[in-house]
C-alpha cells in the first residue's frame, strides 16, 4: 500500500491551519518574500487572524464552561482556500469501501491527503467519544497494511489502525469520509489575501460580528467579560454563574475533553499567549509582502499582548493555591508530551487520572474563601482590561498601517 516516503512535515500547530501548512510545505512551493514554504502564521492571518470570543454554556447534566475564541472561526479554511486561490479536489462518499479506495488513490497519486476525522475518536488523543465529537482535518501520508500514518500537531508521525481511521472518518454525516487534495496556491494573490485577512481581523474586533451578540466578540467581549468578573447582580456574573467549587474549577481548568480558560489561552490554539505572538509573526511577514513597514509597530504590540495573555493564564491557576498550581503544571506537561508522539501515552493517561482526582478535590475543597474569590476575580478583571488596552492600541495601529 502507498506511503509518501519523503514526507517529513510535522510543524503544523493548529487543528485547522496546521494540516494545511504541512501539506503546502510538502509541495515545496516557496513564498516570494521568504523563499520558504508558506508559514502557519501567514495562513492564520490570511484566514482572518485573531479575535476574542467569550461565551458561557451550560447543558443539562454538565457543569458550565467558557468558550474563549482566540482566532477567526467563521469559515476560516474556505476563506483561506479562496483568498489564495488554492485548487482542491474533494472526494466524499457514504460507503466505507469507496472511502478507503479514495484515500489510497490520493496517496498513489503522490499527494498527502487531508482527511476529516472526529478528534474524540482518535485513540492517541485520549478522549472519550461517547458524549462529544469534533470533526477536524488531519494529514494522512501513508497506509501500510493495517497501519495509517498521520501528521497531526505532534512533531513526528502518529499511527492508528485502518479500522480506527474509518470509525473517526464516519462519525458525522456532513463530513463523512471526506478526503481533500490541495494543489499549489496562486502566489500572485498573496498581497490581496494578506490585505483581506488584516481587514477581517480588524472587523472582528471592532464591528458587529457576522453571527451572535456583539458582547460576545472583539473589544465588546473583553469589556463585557471584565464587567462579569466583578458584577454581582447579573445572572451571568462570575459570582453567580461560577460559584467556588466544581463550577469555578471547570471554568478555569476544564475537563479531559472540554477546554477551560487555561486551555484556550495556552494549549488548544497550538501556541501560547492566545496566539498573539503567532499573529505578530504574520504581521512581520505582511509588512514585507505589502511593503508596509508600519505593520511592525502593531506586531510589537501584539507581542506585548501575548505576554499579557500568558500573565492572565498564570493568574487563572496561580501558584498560591496548590490545587490550581498542580492543575496548571499537569496540563502544560500533557501539552508538551503530546508533541513528542505516542511514546508518551502512558504518562498522559496518568496525568488524566490525576486531573480527574483534582477535579473531585475541587468539588469538595477548593481552597478559596468567599473573600479570596472576590480578590481573585478583581485580579482577573485587571488582566482582562490590560489586554483590552494593549489590543485596542494594536488594532488602531493596524488600521492606520493598512489604510
Amino acid at each position: 500500500m502507498p506511503t509518501l516516503k519523503n514526507y517529513h512535515h510535522f510543524d503544523g500547530l493548529h487543528r485547522e491551519t496546521g494540516p494545511i501548512r504541512n501539506v503546502l510545505a510538502y509541495q515545496g512551493q516557496p513564498a516570494p518574500h521568504t523563499g520558504q514554504p508558506i508559514s502557519e502564521a501567514l495562513l492564520m492571518g490570511i484566514s482572518g487572524g485573531i479575535t476574542v470570543g467569550y461565551f458561557l454554556f451550560e447543558y443539562k447534566g454538565y457543569l458550565p464552561h467558557i468558550a474563549l475564541l482566540t482566532r477567526n472561526t467563521f469559515d476560516p479554511l474556505d476563506t483561506l482556500f479562496e483568498r489564495l486561490a488554492i485548487p482542491r479536489d474533494v472526494l466524499q462518499t457514504s460507503k466505507p469501501e469507496t472511502a478507503m479506495k479514495n484515500l489510497l488513490d490520493v496517496l498513489e497519486s503522490g499527494h498527502p491527503a487531508l482527511v476529516w476525522v472526529d478528534l474524540f475518536s482518535l485513540p492517541y488523543n485520549l478522549l472519550d467519544s461517547r458524549q462529544m465529537w469534533a470533526m477536524v482535518p488531519v494529514v494522512v501520508y501513508g497506509v501500510e497494511g493495517d497501519t495509517v500514518y498521520i501528521a497531526d500537531r505532534a512533531n513526528q508521525g502518529l499511527t492508528i489502525t485502518v479500522d480506527e481511521l474509518m470509525r473517526a472518518r464516519g462519525r458525522i454525516k456532513d463530513d463523512k469520509y471526506r478526503v481533500m487534495v490541495l494543489d499549489t496556491p496562486n502566489m500572485d494573490k498573496l498581497p490581496s489575501a494578506v490585505q483581506k485577512g488584516i481587514w477581517q481581523c480588524i472587523s472582528l474586533f471592532t464591528d458587529a460580528p457576522p453571527k451572535g451578540k456583539r458582547d460576545n466578540f472583539g473589544f465588546a467581549a473583553l469589556q463585557h467579560w471584565a464587567d462579569m468578573l466583578t458584577n454581582t447582580r447579573n445572572k451571568h456574573s462570575w459570582e453567580r454563574y461560577f460559584s467556588v467549587g466544581s463550577r469555578l474549577y471547570n471554568a478555569l481548568a476544564g475537563d479531559i475533553g472540554q477546554p477551560g480558560l487555561i486551555d484556550w489561552t495556552l494549549i488548544w490554539g497550538g501556541s501560547d499567549g492566545a496566539e498573539r505572538a503567532l499573529y505578530a509573526d504574520f504581521l512581520e511577514e505582511a509588512a514585507l509582502i505589502l511593503n508596509k513597514p508600519d505593520l511592525k509597530a502593531a506586531s510589537e504590540l501584539f507581542r506585548q499582548s501575548a505576554v499579557a495573555w500568558n500573565a492572565f493564564a498564570q493568574a487563572i491557576l496561580p501558584d498560591a493555591i496548590p490545587l490550581l498550581k498542580e492543575t496548571r503544571e499537569l496540563k502544560l506537561r500533557k501539552r508538551d508530551l503530546f508533541k513528542l508522539g505516542q511514546s508518551t501515552i502512558e504518562e498522559r493517561k496518568a496525568i488524566n487520572k490525576r486531573l480527574t482526582e483534582l477535579k473531585e478535590t475541587a468539588a469538595a475543597d477548593f481552597q478559596m474563601t468567599t473573600v479570596q474569590y472576590k480578590t481573585f476575580r478583581e485580579g482577573l478583571r485587571e488582566h482582562v482590561l490590560s489586554i483590552y488596552e494593549i489590543e485596542k492600541s494594536a488594532i488602531d495601529l493596524l488600521q492606520k498601517a493598512v489604510i
